[in-house]
């Protein structure tokens, strides 16, 4: 049972410093040794050992005593970390401040600087982790703290990354050193394709301002291999190692992520996205002389563009006829001269084109056409979860489109002109690998063999090609430029459509509703006026069968985990096939609060699956 927290029971706790420090690893993907040490505030033994420290903080926050708190165990967590011998290890400090404080009226500045000169840590180990749960609403003070401890040397974390007030805001105030993503996010991540993706644009977008990113409250192997394979920076959790009264020594097994899903030959993806045809270009450094690059140019005559980085982080693009009729030549001729004792940083030019490695190639052209006209042909940069990878020729880049192009034209139906199966299951198994939720809509014309029987082949390739046309212009219209708008054609009359959840049953809806005015087109004056027509069975038997209709069963991987192509077509056969059952055109959905839905489409009829 935890111990109830009083306002006697947090007096007594300052008054006789009640609390010490334990200290939880904190450990580098880079080589899994221990990078630094967060200080946790503790009960001291033979208190209060239950005691909740987050309950303690709200005490404090209720009675206006925040801020003696806060300083007390950030004092003690000086004062241990000097205790047990922080200054002879090679990593950094990690201790957590209350943004309140900062902005208490009883709060002092430069206490900070008086326990780190008393207990002998460098301020340049330190890491401030600013705390996001709490509100600031003396914004202008609170940031000016923050620029102060770092004019100090300090180094700045924003704590519970994603869960608090400030969010992206206090992300573009405080500018931090480090962001530490809350444990919520990573909890079951592998469980959780919203989660896995939120997790991997928040590395992303962290690590192209510059930011490193640390993962905390991982508890198992498998949020660890995911939080990896981001490039995440740093590594913290229980699975790794439970905080403790002392600074542990050890160092940890990194997971083996040097493969990816495009280097495998058998892979799906590879064609599809830009990461598959980059070559890692040797970067080269802002801080270095203008002369490295003229070097380098001037050695190799094939390079076109050389990428800038600074720690894993892309800055710009130097390419090659630019830098050298500019910064080499001039516009009169000294350019060699006014450049040669300048660096990198000082000639980088602001327009260059950074680009992730799971972007779909075609994506990246409708990018390029956007670039203004001398920077057109520049070579782009391409990075993983943020972190420089590679670049790209555009003379590589059009000749992959190229032969995607003529792959497409081989494997597209010769009827609709649509991608077929081949196409299709490469689709599918991209957003499958990049753990991407989306729906998939399978479409049946029902009865579409006695129609061919009826009005015969020709007809039916009418028909077939006019529905078609009819989802494109639903799923695609002109100018609607989304990659996870797909339709496919697998083959006589069955179709394929792929896009975000919660909106394929409006698409299927529209492609339902347009298929009523292509009916007395596509039937017999006679037979559209009396809404059927009389052909043979699959039996040889007369049979009066009802106007074209088109049966949908529509697959959410929302709701069900699904690891392969195959899984995922089995499901949404099975789906179809309950469409099927419904008389007439019918959209039925696997989503647990999704409906069956005979057409007319009735939303008051809906039924819970």
């Amino acid at each position: 049972m935890q111990t109830k927290v009083s306002r006697e029971l947090l007096l007594q706790l300052l008054d006789n410093n009640g609390l010490t420090a334990w200290f939880q690893p904190i450990f580098s993907r880079q080589n899994g040794e221990i990078y630094g040490y967060e200080a946790l505030a503790r009960v001291r033994e033979g208190l209060a050992l239950n005691l909740n420290i987050y309950k303690l903080f709200k005490k404090a926050l209720e009675e206006g005593l925040v801020s003696s708190l806060d300083m007390q165990c950030r004092e003690n967590a000086f004062s241990r970390a000097r205790e047990l011998g922080f200054s002879h290890k090679n990593a950094y400090l990690f201790v957590n401040i209350c943004p309140l404080t900062l902005v208490h009226p009883d709060h002092r500045g430069g206490l900070t600087d008086q326990m780190v000169e008393i207990y002998d840590i460098p301020r340049d180990r330190i890491i401030l982790e600013i705390t996001e749960k709490e509100s600031v609403k003396n914004e202008e003070l609170f940031l000016r703290s923050i620029k102060h401890y770092r004019k100090r040397g300090y180094k700045i974390a924003i704590d519970d990354f994603g869960v608090g007030y400030g969010g992206l805001k206090m992300l573009s105030m405080v500018q931090p050193d480090y962001i530490k993503i809350d444990r919520h996010f990573i909890d079951h991540l592998d469980r959780s394709p919203f989660k896995y993706n939120l997790v991997d644009a928040m590395a992303t977008v962290c690590h192209r301002l510059g930011i490193m990113v640390i993962a905390e409250g991982i508890e198992r192997q498998e949020e660890l291999e995911l939080v990896s394979r981001f490039g995440i920076d740093l590594f913290q959790g229980f699975y790794l190692e439970r905080p403790g009264p002392g600074l542990s020594c050890k160092s940890m097994a990194m997971p083996d992520n040097r493969k990816n899903i495009y280097d495998a030959p058998e892979s799906l993806i590879s064609s599809c996205v830009i990461g598959s045809i980059c070559q890692c270009v040797e970067p080269i450094s802002p801080e270095e002389q203008v002369m490295t690059a003229f070097k380098r140019f001037h050695v190799d005559h094939g390079l076109q563009g050389i990428p800038v980085v600074s720690k894993d982080r892309v800055m710009g693009m130097l390419p090659r006829m630019r830098f050298l009729e500019q910064h080499m030549i001039g516009p009169h001729g000294f350019g060699y001269a006014l450049s040669k004792h300048r660096l990198i940083k000082d000639v980088l030019e602001p327009d260059f084109l950074l680009v992730e490695d799971m972007t779909p190639v075609e994506e990246v052209v409708n990018l390029i056409q956007g670039r203004n006209g001398i920077s057109l042909y520049d070579d782009l940069c391409v990075s993983r979860n943020g972190k420089y990878l590679g670049s790209v020729a555009i003379s590589a880049l059009l000749d992959t489109i190229t032969r995607k192009s003529i792959q497409l034209a081989k494997g597209a139906s010769p009827l609709t002109g649509l991608p077929g199966n081949e196409f299709i299951q490469r689709t599918v198994s991209s957003l499958i690998e990049q753990r991407v939720s989306f729906d998939v809509c399978y479409l049946d014309i029902d009865d579409f063999k006695p129609y061919n029987d009826y009005y015969g082949f020709e007809k039916g390739d009418v028909a077939i090609k006019k529905i078609a046309g009819l989802i494109v212009d639903v799923v695609q219209p002109d100018g609607y430029n989304d990659r996870f708008r797909f339709v496919g054609h697998i083959g006589g009359d069955d179709f394929i459509v792929i896009c975000r959840p919660n909106s394929s049953v409006q698409l299927c809806q529209q492609i339902v509703d347009g298929l009523q005015y292509l009916l007395p087109e596509l039937h017999g004056e006679q037979e559209f006026s009396q809404g059927c027509y009389q052909a043979t069975d699959r039996q040889g038997q007369l049979c009066s069968f009802s106007l074209l209709s088109i049966s949908i069963g529509i697959v959410s991987t929302e709701d069900c985990t699904v690891s392969s192509y195959g899984e995922l077509a089995f499901l949404a056969s099975g789906v179809k096939r309950a469409a099927k059952k419904i008389q007439g055109s019918a959209i039925v959905s696997n989503r647990r609060s999704a409906a069956q839905m005979p057409f007319p489409f009735q939303p008051a009829e809906t039924q819970d699956r």
